[in-house]
């Protein structure tokens, strides 16, 4: 990806799409330096890497009456904890470039000037490890009954790493409708004989989730979502994300 112009970066918050209602996101990470200067250090300052951390904030115009609207999403998951998944603008494609957490949303800010356009601005910060993947499932498709999804071949997971998965239910229609998604691992993009490394509880209903392994080294190379659906005249909208860090 070269050079771009931010037209359309995707922000996934837990079970909301933001993209419609922001028209600003920044995303920051960093590690603390630790003073670890002594009498050996020769006049100059040594620092050792501490704690690490990362931050999404997020600015655009208010909307609310729904749970799909910001100002809805904002109140009900203020102190909560859940996957956040922002693109690189490339509208969430399956294979693009996706930075994602589980972040706990800190801070919520809304209202302006007389006259303006209502606006709001949020917060969330890190939970998990900001991971740097690919998305692995479009929030633009509608999936009606039990699939799989595209192969990535996202790399082995050496020892001591993990592979992380995030998974954002942004609609869910039908009578008793269920989605219970997976993500396998294969040595080759045909999946001949898929291994199954994480299951995702079963939703009924929008909402988000995330994953990770044990880290224990996984020598498959190739990644990807599968799900099962059930219910009657069941219809899901869905993002997910995946990643090895």
């Amino acid at each position: 990806m070269g050079k771009t112009i931010l037209t359309n970066v995707r922000c996934f918050a837990v079970a909301v799409d933001l993209t419609g209602n922001s028209n600003k996101i920044e995303l920051s990470t960093e590690v603390e330096d630790k003073d670890a200067t002594n009498y050996a250090s020769e006049g100059w300052k040594e620092v050792m890497g501490g704690l690490a951390s990362a931050e999404i904030s997020g600015e655009g115009q208010w909307e609310a009456g729904d749970p799909s609207k910001v100002d809805d999403a904002s109140w009900s998951q203020l102190g909560g904890v859940g996957p956040w998944s922002i693109s690189a603008n490339n509208a969430a494609a399956v294979g693009g470039l996706a930075y994602f957490t589980s972040a706990m949303r800190s801070a919520y800010q809304l209202g302006a000037d007389v006259g303006e356009i209502a606006p709001w601005t949020s917060t969330a910060k890190s939970s998990w490890p900001l991971v740097r993947g690919q998305f692995a499932h479009p929030p633009g498709t509608a999936r009606t009954a039990t699939g799989t999804g595209t192969a990535l071949q996202i790399g082995a997971v050496p020892a001591g790493k993990r592979l992380y998965a995030a998974l954002h239910v942004l609609s869910a229609a039908g009578s008793t409708p269920s989605l219970t998604a997976r993500v396998e691992s294969a040595p080759d993009n045909t999946f001949a004989a898929p291994t199954t490394r994480l299951t995702f509880a079963a939703a009924t209903a929008a909402g988000g989730q995330a994953l990770r392994t044990d880290g224990t080294a996984i020598t498959d190379t190739w990644w990807r979502v599968a799900w099962t659906i059930a219910g009657t005249t069941p219809s899901f909208m869905f993002a997910a994300s995946l990643g090895v860090q």
